[in-house]
């Protein structure tokens, strides 16, 4: 999994570098909004129709949308995609306290709950 990752990033890069696609090479973060936003509506749409095939391709096209905007902003200098995984993974654990820490919740209820606790204290910060 990793190398499929790796090569995703790797493949965004070649299509924005010198030899690589002019309609990526001149896309913007700005601009990556409208297809972004789009490719969710398609992500919807799949789900509602439970439509397993299309769910995965129109995945796979938000994921290549977020990498690609990893690299326009890590070209623009302002963070990398490890910068980005590094953040999420770092947010998933520290706001699931029930599982690496010692709150406790048996139910989805429970755990939404501390959930939003653990993210309210985060923002009093």
């Amino acid at each position: 999994m990793i190398h499929s990752f790796k090569k995703l990033v790797d493949i965004a890069q070649l299509l924005r570098g010198p030899k690589g696609c002019p309609w990526d090479q001149s896309k913007t973060l700005p601009e990556l909004q409208k297809d972004f936003m789009e490719e969710a509506d398609e992500v919807k749409e799949a789900l509602e129709k439970k439509d397993w095939p299309n769910l995965k391709e129109e995945m796979g096209d938000i994921l290549f949308n977020i990498v690609l905007m990893a690299v326009i902003a890590e070209e623009q200098g302002l963070f990398t995609m490890k910068d980005v995984l590094d953040d999420i993974q770092d947010k998933i654990v520290r706001r699931h306290t029930w599982v690496f820490g010692d709150d406790k919740a048996s139910t989805p209820e429970e755990a939404i709950a501390i959930w939003n606790k653990n993210k309210e204290k985060e923002r009093k910060k």
